[in-house]
């Protein structure tokens, strides 16, 4: 084992040994090759650079108790990588293809893979990018995927801790017919500035609310937002909004715990009758909110007014993260081992 202080590890790059790529070349995808090197070496007119042709997923493998090596729910990660594939005309990784550079790079990297009671987890990033050459607007005939893994710790500093966070009325995410369902760079490029400006002003992220009506809840930040209320887990349902394999689970576990699951439009006026609010997705899980900020009107939503978060949140935080570590059975068969 490294040594490194995995109680106190960032949500931040830290290097590892290796890394795997694959090219898409004359119209097929070439063989997996093992790199030592963080660097990678492109075109200056490569498509990922000009016309924003790039994709990515965020995935952990997660050491339990009994020593081994687990991934969840990778197929939902293959399958959304090959939607923004599709979304911005780039060559798809098959599935097959998919799991065995996922898991290559694991395997490789096994030494940097936190040990079980730090809560952290190995962060998978697989990487799609345009790498042919073109002057004019047009796909791109070769592309480079790359997986690479880095230790992490919590996404945000507070942990499993209640967060605030602010509504910015006068930024879009993306556009109801756009990019935003699909997990592509441009999207978060265009979070950055409100966000930076939340954090500034003292808030962990930035709930945006939908670009054609700005009267519907969106993304939360990098993550997808969900209320509690009389015993129903209810969560927006947008065009705009990445769906979230964190929360496609969590909407299960809820279902499995007997509460009513809605997936809908959710007005801004609703954030008064939640008992719960969250966010959710890969970096972080579950991020209970304590308080909700509009920037516009000043207007503030509390929660978690004993300063800790819900029992209801808790209770599925701690269910899915008892799955990812072996600790709760997989009745769904959402994990699978990394030799």
């Amino acid at each position: 084992m490294q040594n490194i202080d995995w109680g106190n590890l960032p949500f931040g790059y830290f290097q590892t040994d290796y890394n795997v790529r694959c090219y898409y070349r004359n119209g097929q995808w070439g063989e997996v090759e093992v790199s030592s090197s963080p660097q990678i070496s492109i075109h200056m007119a490569a498509t990922c650079l000009h016309y924003g042709q790039e994709a990515f997923e965020g995935m952990k493998a997660y050491r339990g108790k009994d020593n081994k090596v687990r991934l969840f729910r990778w197929d939902e990660n293959a399958k959304r990588m090959q939607r923004s594939a599709d979304g911005i005309l780039m060559a798809r990784p098959p599935e097959q293809l998919f799991h065995e550079m996922v898991s290559k790079a694991v395997s490789l990297n096994k030494d940097y893979v936190p040990p079980f009671g730090h809560g952290a987890a190995l962060y998978i990033r697989p990487l799609l990018i345009g790498t042919g050459v073109q002057v004019g607007v047009n796909p791109a005939k070769e592309y480079m995927f790359l997986v690479f893994v880095t230790p992490v710790g919590p996404y945000f500093k507070e942990g499993f801790n209640p967060v605030s966070i602010q509504i910015a009325s006068d930024f879009d995410r993306a556009a109801p017919q756009g990019t935003g369902s699909i997990k592509v760079g441009g999207n978060y490029a265009g979070s950055l500035k409100p966000t930076e400006r939340a954090k500034a002003e003292g808030y962990a992220a930035v709930l945006f609310l939908d670009a054609k009506e700005n009267k519907y809840i969106d993304e939360a930040g990098p993550a997808n937002f969900f209320g509690i209320k009389n015993n129903s887990y209810i969560t927006p349902k947008s065009t705009s909004i990445l769906p979230s394999i964190t929360n496609k689970s969590i909407m299960q576990l809820a279902e499995d715990q007997g509460m009513t699951v809605e997936q809908r439009k959710v007005p801004i006026e609703e954030l008064e009758t939640f008992e719960e609010v969250g966010a959710c997705g890969t970096a972080a899980i579950i991020t209970p909110i304590r308080k909700i900020t509009d920037r516009k009107t000043g207007k503030t939503y509390e929660y978690c007014k004993d300063g800790k978060a819900g029992p209801v949140s808790t209770k599925l935080y701690k269910k899915l993260q008892g799955i990812q570590y072996g600790d709760e059975p997989d009745t769904h068969g959402w994990v699978s081992f990394v030799q």
